[in-house]
């Protein structure tokens, strides 16, 4: 039998000259069903600021009491991010469970996560959006005791020092370990940078089908190699970054990447506990920015994607635009136009052309003909394999090949052949 979903209504504040509201909102309504929440009713409000008590205004405050009335629904989904003291006024003024946007993302963080490390960065941020919340979720432990004076205090405080302090030795003890991990990427990191290969990273809004598209890329260059990673049409599908390694036919090879998916207003404390995974992005040699263009929003997206990207200081970086999903518009696909490649993951089309828009980040390779004497026949085997060989033929003196390598290769055999 299907569990039923708990009922919701969802609030918003729309800001002088915001443009996004009505896009924010159909987000957090996709948002609280990733959570298994189903959103029932919606309230919003039009003002010049947020009101610092209770977020909305007195009139809608007694508004969103009649429509949780009317939906029977026990919990309320603020857009925004809740002071502690707003928490605390709604839930006294409302009876009901009231969550905000941050929490929310927490929460699919939390249960999506797999790897240890993604596991404790959700904790870290979860942990430091509760902090100075505990006031509010502790509301119940009636903390003042009668009198004057400290000795009477009730113990409901004495407990929120106590939770307060278990919280932050939790925090630092969880950072020594994510320090550790980090530690441990940055190695592996430096030894891709030693073997000199290049590193392409698909970057995004989230549920663009990045994935989808590392799979059929994975699937093309190393078929039934099971190197796929998980993809599902959904937020968030994705939140550690996973590195493949893919060898073109002409052995150039790349370490492909897959990153967490943006999202508008992303609670800052993951922008920081999600830092460390996202470092992969600044040390990419190109980045793949996917576009589900069939998404009417899909400028906005591009346009968080750019900010998020300029925080992480990854903004000057080369980038090709992949715009997937073009099966489901009426756009030409495989097209390819400058640096913009249409294609579609889902019909495995447009792969070709974005490779050949990938091989820009070989740089380093040399177009060359050379003559290779018979008695170094180990220098021929590690051409045919390692470079690509347009073409050989055997001379009196040796094996002339003409070939595109690289520089280093070129150097490293540089007294065994004769360039011509």
């Amino acid at each position: 039998m299907e569990q039923l979903r708990e009922k919701a209504i969802i609030v918003g504040v729309q800001l002088q000259n915001e443009t996004n509201f009505d896009y924010s909102m159909e987000e957090l309504t996709n948002l609280a069903a990733a959570c298994d929440l189903e959103v029932v009713g919606e309230l919003s409000q039009k003002a010049s600021r947020i009101n610092p008590s209770h977020y909305i205004g007195t009139g809608k405050i007694q508004e969103l009491s009649a429509l949780l009335e009317a939906h029977d629904a026990p919990i309320v989904i603020f857009n925004d991010e809740l002071s502690p003291s707003q928490i605390r006024n709604l839930e006294s003024s409302l009876g009901r469970q009231v969550i905000d946007r941050t929490i929310l993302i927490l929460n699919i963080f939390a249960e999506r996560a797999k790897t240890k490390e993604a596991q404790l960065q959700v904790e870290v941020a979860k942990l430091q959006y509760m902090l100075p919340r505990l006031t509010g979720l502790r509301e119940s432990l009636g903390r003042q005791g009668g009198g004057a004076g400290l000795k009477n205090r009730g113990a409901g405080e004495t407990k929120l020092e106590l939770d307060r302090r278990r919280i932050e030795e939790r925090i630092s003890a969880l950072q020594v370990e994510l320090q550790q991990q980090v530690a441990r990427r940055q190695i592996q990191r430096k030894q891709r940078h030693k073997n000199e290969v290049p590193v392409v990273c698909l970057v995004g809004y989230t549920n663009t089908g990045k994935s989808s598209l590392m799979n059929v890329i994975v699937e093309t260059y190393h078929p039934g190699s099971n190197k796929q990673v998980f993809a599902k049409d959904m937020l968030f599908a994705t939140l550690e970054t996973s590195v493949r390694s893919i060898e073109l036919p002409d052995h150039k090879t790349f370490l492909l990447t897959d990153t967490v998916g943006f999202v508008s207003q992303l609670p800052h404390h993951l922008v920081k506990a999600f830092r460390s995974t996202l470092e992969e992005v600044t040390e990419a040699d190109l980045l793949i920015h996917v576009v589900d263009i069939s998404d009417p929003q899909h400028e906005q997206h591009m346009a968080v994607t750019d900010e998020t990207l300029k925080a992480l200081g990854a903004d000057q970086i080369p980038t090709v635009y992949a715009y997937n999903k073009a099966d489901l518009t009426d756009l030409p696909y495989p097209h390819l136009e400058g640096d913009n490649v249409y294609l579609s993951a889902k019909q495995n089309s447009g792969i070709a052309e974005l490779t050949d828009l990938i091989r820009s980040v070989f740089t380093d390779y040399v177009q060359c003909e050379i003559l290779i004497p018979f008695d170094r026949g180990n220098v021929v085997s590690y051409f045919n394999e390692h470079a690509h060989v347009q073409s050989t033929s055997y001379e009196e003196t040796g094996t002339r090949l003409a070939l595109e390598c690289r520089k280093s290769d070129f150097e490293k055999f540089r007294n065994d052949f004769v360039e011509l």
